[in-house]
């Protein structure tokens, strides 16, 4: 989705160069982009709308800082924006819950579900000092799973193999299992 989101507007940034100040005209196309790019990704229409309304009302008649062009100033703007939508620079994990806490990585194939499920799997071991169990309810690609199996070695992460003919549910539940019943 960034990526998407990104290429939209650095095409549509262009227009607001050489302006002293945002206006509604000037960000309107960057604004129907942005709006195109959530939609894309299967963003709910409300919380579109909501965004869109915010980004807009903090954008429309911001004084352009001499360092910054309005298209700089517009992508600040988005990004606080996009932060807050996201929970917040201070949102994370509430890992107070009685364990074992599930987070479930759903996506597009290719949108890098593996590599951020190593990338938490790192932190909630180095930077939170917890265990953590990895595993793939992939069962149409192999190779996904094998893949997950080396990045959780790589970062020193419990990997849970499930044997074949298993659904997706009936793997998440034998990984639950294998939590509750102790260490693979």
């Amino acid at each position: 989705m960034f990526d998407n989101l990104s290429a939209r507007l650095t095409r549509t940034i262009e227009r607001l160069r050489g302006r002293g100040r945002i206006t509604e005209d000037n960000i309107a196309e960057a604004l129907r982009e942005v709006r195109v790019a959530l939609l894309e990704a299967d963003v709910a229409l409300p919380v579109i709308k909501t965004f869109i309304d915010a980004v807009k009302s903090k954008a429309v008649g911001a004084e352009v800082s001499s360092s910054l062009t309005p298209g700089q100033a517009f992508i600040g703007i988005l990004h606080r924006e996009m932060v807050e939508l996201m929970g917040g620079a201070r949102a994370g994990f509430s890992l107070r819950a009685q364990p074992p806490i599930v987070v479930l990585l759903a996506g597009l194939q290719g949108a890098g579900k593996t590599a951020t499920a190593a990338k938490l799997a790192r932190w909630l071991i180095e930077r939170e000092r917890k265990r953590v169990l990895l595993t793939s309810t992939d069962i149409s690609r192999p190779a996904a799973v094998l893949q997950l199996e080396r990045l959780a070695g790589e970062v020193k992460a419990d990997f849970f193999r499930a044997p074949a003919g298993l659904t997706a549910p009936e793997i998440a539940a034998a990984a639950l299992e294998l939590q509750h019943g102790g260490r693979p």
